[in-house]
């Protein structure tokens, strides 16, 4: 009964949104409450739970999308977005340019989260977009395939770890591995599937394309990239310096503290403040006008992503999932498909990659082992079938439909199925290692 009423609330969430046109953020509201009453759970308990939900998805993100959008609208009205988009198409025209997106979201997913790549690589879409003339949708998903990607399959992402521990799997081979089934999955779901979707239009509202500088006005390549880019290299610096330096203490804390994202994001809006702001010419006053125009562009996205994660939590709590789980472990499936299998549907009902990763870890494991499955692919299937269907329960999901300013509709066909075909892409390759490596 439980999993039928889950299911109905999804349904009754999409037709909220797409034919009685409620708003999304309250339309998550209502649908959260009531399956809270439906599900059983105490009364009382229902307002602390909202508030969990709201306060875990947004403690977590909030601060990283704020300084994220006030970055992008920096890089946009400074030059530098349309300054990395011009050495773009000079450097690989409009044919290629959705693999030259491909192999950007593929270096900076490697050590960035997801929403983190997002929000700094999107004034980039923007930029190559409207200077191509070309779809949002078609410029911005192969970046975006080669994020999800990496944020699903391969470490250090917090998913792709934890299951390395969970599995005691091979960190170094799990990456190898991982990265033979993401690239395939990058190029089918990226630059190919972009072509089936290059006449989907878009009207976005979030504002990240500034007014066309001439070229005597745009700052230079390099500090356009390094600030753009600042972040990501951050991050990935202070990675290597806890590896460098793993014995010494007071440096890997540090490295720690300033790669953190937050950390990393409020440096970077210091010193791309003064790279891009103040040492072109502009007044620190007409930079915070572009910051605080940055933080009302995406003031319901931030809302809705906060109320997704509250019909999330309402599934956890309840007890919903377990239901769920305990069902299709009962099928007889080879391993490594049935771990899959569970991650997916998991992600179907609960909307996070990485939660639906984790509850499936706890479920598959007697399933690794001596006679069981490879802990390495066993930690790709459960990231694959983590990446399933994105859809409405899911933060990232309207991440791309608010920026691209698509409809429920056109993101089903764009976001969702590529999610889907990353997914099963994923397995495949998966299925067809385990038969190489242990035939």
């Amino acid at each position: 009964m439980d999993v039928l009423i889950l299911f109905g609330c999804i349904v009754i969430l999409v037709l909220l949104i797409a034919w009685a046109k409620v708003n999304t953020f309250l339309a998550f509201l209502i649908v959260s409450v009531g399956a809270a009453l439906l599900l059983g759970m105490p009364v009382a308990s229902i307002p602390q739970t909202i508030n969990k939900g709201l306060g875990d998805t947004l403690g977590s993100l909030a601060i990283i999308i704020v300084l994220g959008a006030m970055l992008g609208k920096l890089v946009a009205s400074s030059g530098a977005a349309q300054k990395i988009a011009t050495v773009l198409k000079k450097t690989f025209g409009a044919k290629y340019i959705t693999w030259a997106m491909s192999l950007t979201g593929f270096i900076v997913g490697i050590p960035l989260f997801y929403n983190v790549g997002f929000v700094l690589l999107i004034p980039i879409i923007f930029s190559v977009a409207y200077n191509y003339k070309l779809p949002l949708v078609y410029v911005g998903l192969p970046m975006l395939a080669s994020l999800s990607v990496m944020h699903g399959f391969l470490p250090p992402h917090p998913s792709p770890m934890a299951l390395v521990t969970q599995f005691n799997a091979d960190l170094v081979k799990t990456f190898i591995y991982g990265l033979i089934v993401a690239i395939p999955a990058i190029i089918i779901a990226g630059p190919i599937f972009a072509k089936v979707l290059i006449n989907m239009e878009s009207g976005p509202t979030v504002t990240l394309q500034a007014n066309e500088l001439p070229d005597n006005e745009l700052p230079g390549i390099t500090n356009s990239v390094i600030s753009a880019l600042l972040p990501v290299l951050i991050i990935l610096g202070t990675t290597l310096i806890t590896k460098i330096f793993s014995d010494n203490i007071a440096v890997v804390n540090l490295a720690r503290f300033i790669g953190d994202p937050t950390i990393a994001m409020i440096l970077t809006i210091c010193i791309a403040t003064f790279t891009l702001g103040i040492r072109s010419g502009k007044k620190l006053i007409d930079i915070m006008v572009i910051f605080v125009d940055a933080a009302k562009d995406i003031a319901m996205i931030l809302l809705i992503i906060g109320s997704a994660g509250i019909l999330k939590q309402v599934f956890v709590e309840t007890g919903v999932s377990n239901s769920l789980a305990v069902i299709l472990k009962g099928l007889t499936l080879p391993p490594l498909l049935l771990a899959w299998l569970i991650t997916a549907v998991l992600r179907l009902c609960l909307g996070s990659a990485t939660i639906a990763g984790l509850t499936a870890a706890g479920i598959v494991y007697p399933l690794v082992g001596p006679h069981g499955a490879d802990p390495n692919l066993m930690v790709l299937a459960v990231g694959s079938g983590s990446l399933f269907c994105s859809h409405v329960n899911d933060s990232s999901f309207w991440l791309f439909k608010e920026y691209l300013g698509l409809s429920i509709k056109q993101t089903f066909l764009s976001w969702s199925l590529m999610e889907t075909l990353v997914s099963v892409i994923g397995l495949i390759g998966i299925l067809i290692m385990n038969q190489v490596l242990f035939r």
